[in-house]
């Protein structure tokens, strides 16, 4: 099969033939329809995310499912399936703790780069190579643990269905599973790239009464209010503090989420927040980036919390989100600003870096 590898920090993906060992037990190979690049990505890419190399990259995928191990009893083949890159074991001190995105066995996987079995069905060569995020998706095909493959109706194309797998689950889990937004609450979501636009989705679900939006990005702000958004602000030209208080009868707002993963959103969303609100993390960065704050911007009984993956529960959030899409609830065709081939998957990733790309997809 061929499938995007990174050899190199710092390097473009080579699109290189790969071969797949002789499936497990429990693995379900699946034929990619389609794969969204995310800035998860573009971390390894860049070296602010360090995993093991050689590597193919992808987390964010969906397909028919091809092939399955003999004792896998979730999936058959033919299903439609998007990927999940936590497929918690059930059994560690964190499952039993439900908190199944931090899976001992996962964090393990994904650390390591290779399926929570401590093997890759990945070969170049007579070398072996790394799994990505236990998914790999820049590929023609991949294989992944019965849990990572999730079914969802047929009816959602696969490059719609891929976006479910990370960035739509990512955004409007923050609102609905991490925050519990509350009907006729006021929001701010600071950062409104493919993430910010689900919470923004998320939040108009959960029936919020005052969306606010703030980003940098005219483009992204023209795009907010078809997602949700009832009011936008430009994070530079207006003081978004001042203005969040003047649309929330002078307390700040009842929700913040910070997606954008900088020093300045990250205090922006602080400073937003009214006293008692729920302010929910979900930018990335380089690990070992350390951010400014006004100690004032954490009191008043804020509660804050790191978001990881929308406090996912995919087998039952997938088949939910994807059903929301067909009931013409959620956005998802509004989100992809690019499709391409496997062959131009380094123009998607440097159109990212400009800014241009929203989502961009893979599709085979």
């Amino acid at each position: 099969m061929r499938a995007a590898v990174l050899h190199e920090v710092g390097k473009p993906l080579q699109v290189e033939r790969v071969h797949l060992a002789d499936l497990g037990p429990r693995d379900v190979l699946i034929r990619l329809g389609a794969s969204g690049l995310c800035h998860t990505d573009l971390e390894v890419m860049r070296g602010s995310l360090l995993l093991p190399l050689p590597i193919v990259l992808g987390h964010e995928g969906a397909g028919r499912v091809e092939a399955v191990g003999r004792d896998v009893t979730r999936v058959r083949s033919g299903d439609h399936v998007v990927c999940s890159w936590s497929p918690n074991c059930g059994q560690c001190y964190y499952c039993d703790h439900d908190q199944p995105i931090l899976c001992e066995r996962v964090v393990a996987a994904v650390t390591g780069g290779h399926l929570p079995d401590g093997r890759s069905r990945l070969r170049l060569g007579d070398g072996t190579l790394h799994h990505f995020s236990v998914v790999s998706s820049h590929a023609e095909y991949c294989v992944v643990p019965e849990a990572g493959a999730v079914p969802v109706p047929a009816e959602v194309p696969f490059d719609r269905a891929c976006l479910i797998g990370c960035g739509v689950m990512t955004g409007v889990g923050a609102a609905i599973r991490c925050a519990r937004v509350e009907p006729r609450s006021s929001v701010v979501v600071v950062g409104c790239g493919a993430v910010g636009l689900n919470v923004l989705q998320g939040a108009r679900l959960a029936g919020a009464h005052r969306i606010i939006a703030v980003d940098l990005s005219e483009r992204h702000l023209a795009m907010a209010p078809g997602f949700g958004a009832t009011h936008t602000l430009h994070a530079t030209r207006e003081d978004v503090t001042a203005a969040v208080r003047a649309l929330t009868s002078g307390r700040g707002a009842d929700y913040v989420f910070e997606a954008a993963g900088t020093e300045a959103s990250l205090q922006q969303a602080l400073e937003a927040a009214r006293p008692g609100a729920t302010v929910v993390i979900l930018g990335k960065t380089a690990v070992n980036a350390r951010v400014s704050l006004r100690f004032g911007s954490l009191m008043g009984e804020k509660r804050i919390v790191r978001s990881s993956y929308g406090g996912a529960r995919p087998r039952v959030d997938f088949p939910r989100i994807a059903q929301a899409y067909l009931d013409g609830q959620l956005r998802l065709d509004e989100l992809i600003t690019h499709r391409l081939g496997l062959a131009d998957i380094n123009a998607g990733f440097e159109g990212m870096e400009r800014g241009e790309v929203t989502r961009a997809v893979v599709v085979f």
